[in-house]
């Protein structure tokens, strides 16, 4: 049985790693604040850009290669997206376990996939696997900026220019709130739009004029749209990450919290037991004496 003085070593041990725990959830929600301030900002930005684009892409006149579907999709590349530190619950373990099954699963299916790895926690998952990856940026969920989504999104762009792949797929954790994050696969590469999210109303027409011409004017606005598509996954990613770490750390403390009340239950037992053992023995050596 413990003595008093290791459980009193306990309590103030986990009393320290409990402050640790709710310092570490009240840095976590001041920036999954500025997160979440991130994608509501660049919302009305990417509104705008699909309608723009809505204007165009229906238009049989109007071409690209960011657009156009390949008839037999053979080559992919995923693009996994992490965290670069732990302590966020399964947020890094959703998204890497999800790729390394779709590797599996899909080897058949295509003739390659390959590997695009954002974030530590990844990068480390799969070079302990030995699963090698065409390219991989970390340090990304601490300074997130649309310039460094512009230096990912560049990377991703050279790769579909070149050929080498048909198709490139986003695979993250999309915030949806506080307490719920998704894992989401997303293509994004070639760009393409469902029906209901294009503005039928406003589709391209001969009384438009474009200065520079249309096909420039398009080239522009797709590497526009790629880039703010890039920068709301790794936003997303990040907000998500903020929340599931902010979100364990929250529940890390009630933890604590409920062994510092049980130790100090078993602490007073205790001592309760050893004053009254010593009372008893005090009474009982004044009876021999007697």
């Amino acid at each position: 049985m413990s003595s008093t003085k290791d459980i009193r070593s306990r309590i103030t041990s986990v009393t320290n790693t409990q402050q640790i725990t709710k310092a570490m959830k009240m840095v976590s929600a001041a920036k999954l604040s500025k997160a979440q301030a991130h994608i509501t900002n660049m919302r009305p930005y990417a509104k705008q850009m699909k309608s723009l684009i809505s204007r165009l892409i229906n238009n049989p006149k109007v071409s690209h290669p960011f657009l156009e579907k390949k008839e037999k999709i053979e080559n992919i590349l995923l693009v996994v997206v992490s965290g670069d530190r732990g302590l966020c619950g399964g947020f890094n373990t959703t998204v890497n376990r999800f790729a390394e099954t779709f590797l599996k699963e899909n080897k058949k299916k295509y003739n390659s996939i390959d590997l695009f790895l954002i974030g530590k926690k990844s990068i480390d998952y799969f070079k302990a696997r030995e699963i090698k990856s065409v390219d991989s940026v970390n340090n990304i969920s601490k300074n997130l900026s649309y310039k460094i989504a512009v230096g990912v999104a560049d990377k991703l762009m050279h790769f579909f220019k070149s050929g080498k792949y048909d198709e490139i797929h986003f695979v993250y954790n999309e915030f949806k709130s506080v307490i719920s994050q998704e894992r989401a696969v997303e293509k994004i590469f070639p760009i393409e739009y469902k029906n209901s999210e294009i503005d039928q109303t406003k589709i391209l027409s001969d009384d438009y004029i474009f200065e520079p011409e249309v096909v420039k004017f398009l080239e522009e606005l797709l590497v526009r749209h790629f880039t703010s598509q890039v920068y709301r996954c790794l936003s997303e990613s990040v907000a998500a990450e903020y929340a599931a770490r902010m979100t364990a750390m929250d529940s890390a403390t009630n933890n604590a919290n409920d062994m510092i009340h049980s130790l100090t239950l078993t602490y007073n037992k205790l001592r309760q037991a050893n004053i009254t053992k010593e009372l008893m023995e005090i009474v009982s050596g004044a009876e021999a004496v007697k």
